[in-house]
Parts: C-alpha cells; sequence; structure tokens
C-alpha cells in the first residue's frame, strides 16, 4: 500500500495536473499574504491574529476587498498586498479558464455520445437512420399525455458522429457504440429503462432486419421486461423478430398495398390514416383497457360519448372488431378502439 501511494505521489510530483498547479499556487498565494501581512502589520496592532491575516489576503487575493482589514505600512501595501491582488486576478483567470475549459469538453463529449448517464423509466431509442425520423418519432411521443416531456430518452447509434442541436434541445441524449454491445446498453441505462425502439438503420435495405434481430437478441438477453418495439423492412422477418423477443414489430410494408389500392378507389384515405395516426393534431385512435365488470359495448359506447370519444371497436386479445352490436359483451382486459382528442383516463 506505501509502494503505491509513494507511486500516486511520485507520479503526481513530476507531472501534475493543471488543477494541482493551480491549487499549490493558491495555497503559496495565500500563505506569503497572510505571513506578510502579519510581518509588517503586527507591530502596530498587536492585537492582529493568524485568522485574521489569512481573512485579509483570501478577499485581497480574490479581489473582493471587504475594507475591514487593511494594510498600514509601506511593506504591507507595496510589498505584500500590491503582488497579492496582481496574482490574484491572475489566478482567478487562470481558474474560470480551467473552468470553462471542463464545461466545453464535458459537453462536447456528452453531444458525441462518451459519456454514460444515469436515468430511470425512460426510453431507448436504438439506431439513427435519419434527423427528420427521429424527429418525428420524438414529437409523436412527446405529445401524447402518457409520455410526455418530462420522459427522459437516450439514443444508441455507432455510426453517429455527434447529436444534431435540434435534436439535443428536445432533450434527447446519446449514448455512442454498437447496441449489441453489454458496455454500450449499460451506458445507456437499459436496466432501468421501461421501453425501447429499435428503428432500421437503413430505410429500405432489408439487410438491416438481421441487425434488428441481434440488437433485439441483445436487449432481451440483458432487460426482458422492457416493451421493445421493433421496425422491419422486409414483411417475411417479423417471426423472427418475435422469435428474438420483441413485444411489438412494425413493417411498413404491411401497409404500402393498402394505401396504394385505397388511394385509387377512395382518394384521400391516406391523409384521413394520416390524421387518425398522429399525436400532434386532430383526432386520434386510442386503445383503452377495459377494467370494470363484464356489461355491453353500447354502455361503454355512452360513457365514452360522454368524455367526447367515439367507441369504434374492441381489441381482445390478438384479434380486432370494428363496429360491433351495441350488446355485444365486453370482459376485463378488453381494449376499447375510440377516437377522441385526447387519451382516455380509465374505463
Amino acid at each position: 500500500m506505501n509502494l503505491v501511494l509513494f507511486r500516486m505521489l511520485k507520479r503526481t510530483l513530476q507531472r501534475p495536473t493543471p488543477t494541482t498547479r493551480v491549487g499549490v499556487l493558491l495555497i503559496a498565494v495565500l500563505l506569503y499574504g497572510t505571513t506578510g501581512f502579519l510581518y509588517f502589520e503586527i507591530p502596530n496592532s498587536p492585537d492582529l491574529s493568524w485568522s485574521d491575516g489569512f481573512w485579509w489576503a483570501l478577499v485581497t487575493a480574490t479581489t473582493v476587498g471587504y475594507g475591514d482589514i487593511s494594510p498600514s505600512t509601506f511593506g504591507g501595501q507595496f510589498i505584500v498586498a500590491t503582488p497579492l491582488m496582481l496574482l490574484g486576478i491572475g489566478i482567478i483567470g487562470y481558474v474560470l479558464s480551467l473552468a470553462a475549459t471542463a464545461l466545453i469538453e464535458a459537453k462536447n463529449k456528452e453531444i458525441r455520445g462518451m459519456v454514460g448517464h444515469k436515468l430511470r423509466n425512460h426510453l431507448v431509442l436504438v439506431n439513427f437512420p435519419n434527423e427528420d425520423k427521429v424527429r418525428r418519432v420524438l414529437a409523436e411521443l412527446q405529445s401524447d399525455a402518457s409520455f410526455g416531456r418530462e420522459t427522459d430518452m437516450v439514443l444508441i447509434d455507432d455510426k453517429l458522429e455527434e447529436l444534431p442541436p435540434a435534436l439535443a434541445d428536445r432533450g434527447l441524449r446519446y449514448v455512442r457504440g454498437d447496441p449489441m454491445f453489454d458496455e454500450t446498453l449499460t451506458r445507456a441505462c437499459l436496466d432501468t429503462a421501461t421501453h425501447a425502439i429499435v428503428l432500421v438503420q437503413r430505410p429500405g435495405d432489408p439487410t438491416s432486419d438481421n441487425q434488428n434481430v441481434a440488437i433485439t437478441l441483445a436487449i432481451e438477453a440483458r432487460a426482458p421486461k422492457v416493451f421493445t418495439v421493433v421496425e422491419c423492412v422486409n414483411l417475411d422477418n417479423e417471426e423472427l423478430l418475435k422469435k428474438a423477443g420483441s413485444d411489438v414489430i412494425v413493417c411498413a410494408a404491411r401497409f404500402d398495398a393498402h394505401f396504394v389500392s385505397h388511394e385509387l378507389l377512395n382518394p384521400g384515405v391516406q391523409d384521413v390514416i394520416e390524421e387518425l395516426t398522429t399525436n400532434l393534431h386532430g383526432v386520434q385512435i386510442y386503445l383503452t383497457v377495459y377494467k370494470g365488470k363484464d356489461t355491453s359495448f353500447g354502455a361503454i359506447a355512452d360513457v365514452c360519448r360522454a368524455r367526447q370519444h367515439i367507441a369504434i371497436g374492441v381489441r381482445r386479445g390478438k384479434s380486432t372488431q370494428l363496429n360491433p352490436t351495441r350488446e355485444f359483451k365486453l370482459k376485463t382486459d378488453d381494449k376499447i378502439i375510440t377516437l377522441g382528442p385526447t387519451r382516455l383516463g380509465s374505463l
């Protein structure tokens, strides 16, 4: 132990850090001011103490100068006080430059994803396809009352040089690294997250699905309780992502044929669907879990209408029934599909 301490002390003395240098310099200046002040002033003021000398040296070196204690002799004024004031200004400038440099370096490391975070109950967003898509995802999430702007979010990507300012302004944090490595997931605090979204890193490239399968396996092996939503390009890879443990898979290829045909048969359907699925404006589709006793769909529809919502269907397990009859019997844990301006609290 003594050998280790000796080596640390030797290394510090041979290559002192800027903080060590300024600390030693400050101590030396204060000792000079304290002893010099007492040496010249005690003959005229015998009641001065070491605490008085140190207080005077401190307020003089920091250029505060309260004036409650001041030197009256030539030596105290010009041999001690004058150098102390000049050195004090220099030390303060040096300390401020060190502090500014440290803050800038810390901010640069954070923007470049080189630091870890201490987060809880947050969202982990994996992969950075482009700034516009990530910004739209954040906008949709933050506009919903169940998520909100107060929820922390962290992005993981292994290719992004630094986080765009527009995303940083939205409160997004950044961790640069391979999302399949435990070290990266640790810095993103995956273990204490509640949700994870895995985006396609190269939209339109089916090989991106292979990467998302591996990322999903890494997430599920590390934190199986995290609710994961994974995006895929090829519809055929949905089954593989389910086996990897993803809770929900989103595949845009599932809807492209629908949109094309419906726009031909019913022009404007695409705009209607966008209106119903965006949280940024208008009326949205909401799925609210029903926790009451067995009752009819008509009774719940009347409750929803009183709360400015229109009940249009029921989601039970993996099946969906739209426009059921009013006599349709509801069960606990059914999800009521409604259209409304804001999310319903509970049913």
